[in-house]
């Protein structure tokens, strides 16, 4: 990933967390673009390019996803389950962010094909770690601007 743009898509249905998410990512220069949808359909047709997300040069696929599992419409879960069964989308890396610490939700994340299972509010050392662990280490570091 060293030196290329990095696309996050943030699928968060709680304003006040999507805010906090983006501007930690944001202050840190963690990615060159983060998009944000606030529910489970709308993540499901951003990723297989329905409706307003058919312009992939406008909405590409993204590099990572940080999922919400409590989600309208759709359920996080559900959402996973269904991105790790599509060919296409199953390589991109899956971080579940939550307010739930419930054992069964990150069984069950795991199970479904999360990468990793963070419990907001997040730590962004933490965080930082994490992405070095799946192959993210330059977009902490690096010093280009965004």
């Amino acid at each position: 990933m060293n030196g290329q743009a990095l696309t996050i898509l943030l699928v968060e249905d709680n304003p006040d967390h999507a805010v906090l998410v983006m501007r930690s990512l944001g202050d840190f220069k963690v990615a060159n673009r983060i998009l944000h949808v606030e529910d489970g359909q709308a993540a499901l047709d951003y990723l297989s390019g329905n409706g307003p997300y058919a312009d992939r040069m406008t909405y590409p696929l993204p590099n990572l996803i940080l999922l919400d599992l409590r989600l309208p419409k759709i359920d996080g879960l559900e959402v996973l389950r269904e991105i790790k069964a599509n060919a296409g989308l199953k390589p991109i890396p899956v971080v579940v962010l939550t307010t739930s610490d419930a054992e069964q939700d990150l069984t069950k994340a795991y199970e479904f094909g999360a990468n990793s299972f963070l419990t907001k509010p997040i730590d962004f050392l933490e965080f930082t770690s994490l992405m070095r662990d799946l192959g993210f280490y330059w977009l902490a570091w690096n010093k280009q601007p965004w």
